[in-house]
């Protein structure tokens, strides 16, 4: 008997040459962002159709969004790299509050010392640094003490808000820092934008960088995804969410700044609906509740639709009370998209 040779059988490869592939204009097409893109513009010429000499569309009114979008905005790409790696931070709006409370304060302590430039210095660096230990002490409770991030951030929410009322006199608003800083800053333009919104675009094209082409990025969607599997693949997830939550909290504090440079003075009633209006923008724009997934042009999306909302409606005459019923259900609407979107992959 002769011997005979089996020889493997190989699964024949499926050439994918000829199939056409999607373009990167089409796959933004079919994007969450782009969806927020389109729903923007229709808003926008609504609003202007709405308006009474179509004042929605002046450059000054849009001027007037993007410069109070900037805040949100800050906070919202906090927030969206948290949610990158499944975490939350509702004491985000605390966070500025406290930061603008600190910064304002040292601005006052050296004013009569320093030049104007040091002082706003020390009040920049006292917001940033206030914003960074309060994301750190965040992130010691979420990746150590192991509790969960919508708890230990609710009781931190309090406790900040607490202590900025402590160190203003209980809840008195502080002024008398230098007028530069608002006319140098706070409202002045850059290349027709104002200077804050300006600051904001960058670090956003800066996040969208990191998260993009960087490991950093990409450990923090893998922890997002499954911080178990991340752990069991040799990632420090402890420490890099802690970094994340010092991260969100520095923007914070940077926002709490940008606060006391377009005002002039702290605003210490105003921030209670911000941690929800960041969640509603980043979620809109596709950044996903359970993390695995970060949208940055989405977020910006998602915060210029909640700011054509805000301004369209006051435009057209709309009592406060139906504006925080517009921005709540769309909060709502927000969130159905980003479970539905959950379904559809669980299902798939």
């Amino acid at each position: 008997m002769s011997n005979q040779t089996t020889k493997p059988t190989h699964q024949p490869e499926i050439d994918t040459r000829a199939l056409p592939k999607q373009s990167i204009w089409r796959r933004s097409l079919g994007s969450r962002a782009a969806f927020v893109l389109i729903i923007d513009l229709l808003l926008i010429l609504f609003f202007t159709g709405l308006s009474e000499n179509n004042i929605f569309l002046s450059a000054a009114n849009f001027r007037s969004m993007v410069l109070n979008g900037t805040e949100l905005l800050l906070l919202a790409l906090g927030l969206s790299v948290l949610l990158g790696a499944g975490e939350f931070d509702l004491s985000l709006g605390s966070n500025l509050v406290l930061s603008s409370v600190v910064g304002a304060n040292a601005m006052v302590a050296v004013r009569d010392s320093q030049s104007v430039f040091v002082t706003i210095l020390c009040g920049l660096l006292a917001c940033v640094a206030t914003g960074m230990l309060f994301g750190l002490a965040n992130g010691l409770l979420i990746a150590y003490a192991r509790i969960n991030s919508l708890i230990a951030t609710l009781g931190t929410l309090g406790i900040g808000m607490g202590l900025a009322l402590l160190f203003s006199s209980n809840g008195q608003d502080i002024t008398g820092f230098p007028i530069e800083l608002q006319s140098g800053f706070g409202l002045n333009r850059v290349v027709g934008i104002p200077a804050p919104a300006f600051l904001a675009l960058l670090i956003a094209i800066l996040l969208w960088s990191i998260i993009t082409h960087t490991r950093f990025g990409r450990h923090t969607l893998a922890i997002g995804s499954s911080s178990v599997a991340a752990s069991r693949a040799g990632l420090r997830v402890e420490p890099h969410l802690v970094r994340l939550t010092v991260l969100a909290g520095g923007l914070a504090g940077l926002a709490g700044f940008v606060d006391l440079a377009r005002f002039q003075t702290t605003v210490i009633s105003g921030h209670s609906n911000d941690a929800l209006l960041a969640v509603t923008a980043a979620v809109l724009g596709g950044t996903l509740l359970e993390g695995g997934r970060v949208s940055i042009l989405g977020t910006i999306g998602g915060v210029a639709l909640i700011m054509i909302l805000r301004s369209g409606l006051v435009i057209a005459g709309i009592f406060s009370s139906y504006q925080l019923i517009v921005v709540g259900s769309v909060l709502i609407i927000a969130v159905g998209l980003d479970r539905f979107s959950a379904h559809q992959r669980a299902t798939a």
